[in-house]
């Protein structure tokens, strides 16, 4: 069972190594999403630690979305985005001080309106670049 572990440990941390940007941003949120889902569950149980370790990964992602935003390129929507996600981490802490899910639940929603977002973004980027690259040769309408 050991080495079952290992390799599927090793094969997870390729596939992030050799992923898209896109791909890595969807796991990114999809990521944040389920840390959020446990920080809630700790809040309900009372499991104090828990929580805390998964709010603070929450956060990580989200300042790392922070970080990351070009200005210069995005503009208006860069801008949008890096309130939103102070909005996010300001939600996320009253959580985490209050022990109230709510706020989590309410970030959870946003997360998961955003994930929809770029996984459209993301499949229409792959379908631009695979006509681009392959022309009429390939049907790229089922590949996301």
């Amino acid at each position: 069972m050991a080495n079952y572990l290992h390799g599927l440990q090793t094969y997870q941390q390729n596939r992030m190594v050799t992923a898209d940007p896109g791909t890595i941003l969807l796991a990114l949120y999809q990521g944040a999403i389920d840390f959020l889902r446990r920080a809630k569950v700790g809040i309900e149980t009372g499991d104090v630690v828990g929580k805390g370790q998964c709010i603070q990964k929450t956060l990580a992602i989200l300042s790392e979305f922070q970080t990351s935003l070009d200005f210069e390129a995005g503009g208006e929507i860069a801008k949008n985005l890096d309130d939103l996600y102070t909005y996010m981490i300001d939600q996320i802490t009253t959580a985490n001080m209050s022990n109230d899910p709510k706020p989590i639940d309410n970030v959870m929603s946003l997360l998961k309106t955003l994930q929809e977002g770029w996984e459209g973004a993301v499949a229409a980027e792959r379908k631009r670049t695979a006509q681009e690259r392959y022309g009429d040769r390939v049907d790229v309408s089922t590949r996301a």
